[in-house]
């Protein structure tokens, strides 16, 4: 039977890859696609409906990203959000224009009309703004349906032609209600079922792999974290032998990862596995160099040259598997996107790689990972294990990479690590470290004046890792990680809590 689809066109906005998340948790398969994505291959589709996203443009400027109009005449209905709303109404006879009062931030929302987009939403509720721009005039047939104290359309639609537009953003969870605002467009307008889940998903793959494949070997880069770990996994449940895991030390790796990558993938799970202890060769690639991009492609070049060795002893390879998802995509700069920082999966890999890649996760969100580990039956220490970026500690210790530093920020990490779970906080927060940066501070200790190296904790509550808060650790877990920290890390004498959210900052520092 044919599922379901809903479209999202990607318009550039920094919430974007949150509508199609929300969607799929309300069990709605969601595509996410370019703007300008042809009129063909979007009917080829067969979506059921379309959502067009936020975006940092004005629609009245010259070049300003548009989508072909003909969507509006499809016959199914057309939610436009933020940018994707001033759209609409730029393109069917509104207008649009510079507002003097910009709205950011918490706003209140007044619901004028009780039509089925707002059903069961309070008179007055909580959204999440983001424009400069506003609607002046709604176009023709449509009515305006809410509004706030400097906005007077945040909602229109017209219902005749199922078209409506929210200037808020619904898939930021500072709108309380925006949840509900998306499963009344998904279900009491469009009238959908919700028949996607992720088991579906997993046979697919499975099948899809297979399919790609055929009788050719497989080389995965498993880094021991829960993307390359699943990915290995599902890889491994379509092809068998065929899959072969290489596993690099690259000298960035948590304190005694290694050790338990081995014991779990190739001791439990009878994986083809193949270890590269190669730490001092990057090390030495990553000598006196001090900006962040740079050292993520210099690494994640690197990653590959390993791989393309190990492949060589291994005969012919076609294919290499990696534990891509979708945020790594949209951080590493899309069409519309612009680049936040390379991911050495995404925008550290050289031009002349050989192989093909096989990204299985790659439109999946991080707690869709889980759920897909889960269900293949993978142990719980891999599937809840902390997210550890591409480029491991190298990216943790700031500006220039040595052993003496990696060594102290293992040791520090750990603590943080284990105090985290101790106090019973590890499923709670999302995801949970230390950052060495490259400063010294002064200290006393015994008596005695210390020049030595600050540890930053650095710990997010986050649904998907797009947005994330600072988590709310309790004042006594922090004193015993600070508390061992300086006195079990030789070379720390002080420690530091990062309270930033994300955004303006992001989780990782580089």
């Amino acid at each position: 039977m044919e599922k379901e689809v809903v479209i999202v066109l990607d318009f550039g906005g920094q919430y974007n890859q949150l509508i199609a998340r929300r969607v799929r948790e309300l069990a709605v398969y969601c595509e996410m696609v370019p703007y300008d994505i042809p009129y063909a291959e979007l009917q080829a589709k067969k979506p059921k409906a379309i959502i067009l996203t936020g975006g940092p443009a004005s629609v009245h400027i010259k070049d300003a990203p548009a989508g072909d109009p003909r969507i509006y005449t499809m016959g199914i209905p057309v939610l436009g959000i933020c940018y994707g709303m001033q759209l609409i109404a730029y393109q069917l006879g509104g207008k649009v224009k510079g507002s003097e009062l910009r709205e950011y931030g918490r706003t209140q929302l007044n619901v004028l009309a009780d039509g089925l987009l707002f059903k069961g939403i309070s008179k007055q509720t909580q959204v999440w703004m983001s424009h400069g721009d506003s609607i002046d005039v709604v176009p023709p047939g449509f009515s305006i349906a809410a509004i706030t104290d400097n906005c007077t359309a945040a909602a229109m639609s017209n219902t005749d032609s199922q078209l409506y537009g929210v200037q808020f953003h619904p898939e930021v969870r500072h709108t309380l209600e925006g949840q509900q605002i998306l499963r009344n467009f998904l279900f009491e307008i469009c009238g959908l079922k919700g028949d996607w889940d992720l088991s579906d998903y997993i046979e697919e793959m499975i099948q899809s792999i297979r399919n790609r494949v055929g009788d050719k070997k497989v080389l995965c880069g498993l880094s021991g974290g829960v993307d390359s770990a699943v990915a290995a996994t599902l890889v491994h449940r379509a092809v068998g032998d065929q899959l072969i895991c290489v596993y690099v030390n690259n000298g960035l790796m948590r304190k005694d990862e290694s050790e338990q990558v081995i014991r779990t993938f190739k001791d439990q799970m009878k994986m083809n596995l193949v270890f590269a202890d190669v730490g001092e060769r990057f090390l030495s690639r990553l000598k006196n160099v001090t900006e962040p991009e740079r050292k993520r492609k210099i690494i994640g070049e690197e990653f590959i040259r390993v791989f393309e060795a190990e492949a060589r002893k291994l005969g012919q390879i076609d294919y290499l598997v990696q534990g891509t998802i979708y945020p790594d995509i949209v951080e590493s700069g899309t069409k519309t996107a612009q680049t936040i920082k390379s991911h050495h999966n995404v925008g550290g890999l050289p031009a002349d790689m050989k192989f093909e890649l096989v990204e299985p996760l790659r439109m999946l969100f991080k707690d869709e990972v889980r759920v897909i580990g889960e269900k293949l039956g993978m142990a719980e220490e891999i599937v809840w294990r902390q997210p550890f970026p591409g480029p491991g500690l190298g990216v943790r210790v700031l500006e220039e990479v040595t052993a003496e530093k990696v060594q102290i920020l293992q040791e520090a990490d750990y603590i943080v690590r284990e105090e985290i779970k101790k106090a019973g906080l590890d499923r709670e927060i999302w995801q949970y470290f230390a950052v060495l940066p490259p400063v010294r501070s002064v200290g006393v200790m015994g008596d005695g004046r210390t020049y030595a190296y600050p540890i930053i904790i650095r710990a997010v509550t986050s649904d998907d890792a797009m947005t994330a808060e600072w988590a709310r650790i309790p004042y006594e877990v922090l004193d015993i990680m600070a508390r061992r920290i300086v006195n079990e890390v030789k070379g720390v004498n002080r420690v530091a809590y990062d309270i930033t959210s994300k955004p303006p900052g992001t989780i990782e520092w580089e």
